[in-house]
């Protein structure tokens, strides 16, 4: 079962249930595979891993600014709805296990330095795609190169 028929069948179990926030994200899911399914990437399925990765971190970034707002309501619902999405990606990587991998892509690729950086970055993020956080794998890979 992909991904869209796996949306479209938790849309329907959400509506049995009534699960209104868990239906909005639903949603909000089926719309950006529906806008994938028009534009010029298609509906791969990294296109799809992309798109989620991409909703789950706007969703958290939003909570963040409502909550500096004083808007602790809003946040929670952005929260929610994040958790939810993540429910659809592959597991997450912890920090550990993203520096062994990375340790052995520097010896695979043979960086030396900090000037290898690019050669480093080009093969993890494509290692790493929907697996961990760019910015967590960017940051190890530069203290791993120091």
């Amino acid at each position: 079962m992909n991904l869209e028929e796996q949306i479209n069948a938790d849309i329907k179990i959400a509506m049995l249930a009534r699960e209104a926030s868990k239906l909005e994200a639903l949603r909000a899911i089926k719309a950006a595979i529906l806008m994938l399914k028009t534009s010029s990437e298609g509906s791969a399925p990294d296109a799809e891993l992309k798109a989620l990765l991409k909703m789950v971190k706007q969703r958290k970034e939003t909570a963040i600014i409502y909550t500096e707002q004083n808007r602790q309501d809003m946040a929670d619902v952005e929260l929610a709805q994040a958790t939810i999405i993540e429910q659809y990606l592959p597991k997450q990587l912890t920090e550990e296990e993203i520096k062994t991998e990375l340790q052995a892509l520097i010896a695979q690729v043979g960086a030396k330095s900090i000037a290898d950086l690019g050669k480093v970055m080009g093969v993890a993020t494509k290692t790493f795609a929907g697996r961990a956080d760019g910015k967590i794998v960017s940051g190890l890979v530069k203290t791993l190169l120091a």
